[in-house]
């Protein structure tokens, strides 16, 4: 009897959540939700209205955290759970580092040097 009314008191509970979204770079927010439990990340994140807020994120699933570790959209969310949303990679980043790092070489051989 014990198990059920545990499930009972889960069901009935309120999940507080927050939102956290960068939909671009030097632009970040969080939402925190007060949520009926029990709710998965991606139904918090419907909720949230980010999606609406934030259409580039909208197309398809976004890619979706809870404290850092991604997880899948039909994860089941916590109270006092930080939801973040992570958005697509512009470059790779092995890629953005070599051609970084190449820059910087191109630099240096173009300076020209001092008498030592």
């Amino acid at each position: 009897m014990a198990l059920a009314d545990e499930r009972d008191r889960d069901a009935d509970a309120t999940l507080h959540v927050s939102i956290a979204c960068s939909p671009r770079a030097g632009v970040a927010f969080e939402i925190d939700l007060a949520l009926a439990a029990p709710v998965t990340a991606f139904e918090a994140v419907r909720a949230s209205g980010v999606l609406e807020r934030c259409p580039e994120l909208a197309a398809g699933q976004p890619s979706i955290g809870i404290w850092g570790r991604v997880v899948s959209g039909d994860a089941l969310v916590r109270d006092g759970d930080r939801i973040e949303l992570y958005r697509p990679l512009a470059a790779d980043p092995k890629d953005a580092r070599r051609r970084r790092a190449g820059a910087r070489k191109a630099v240096r051989r173009a300076s020209p040097r001092r008498p030592g």
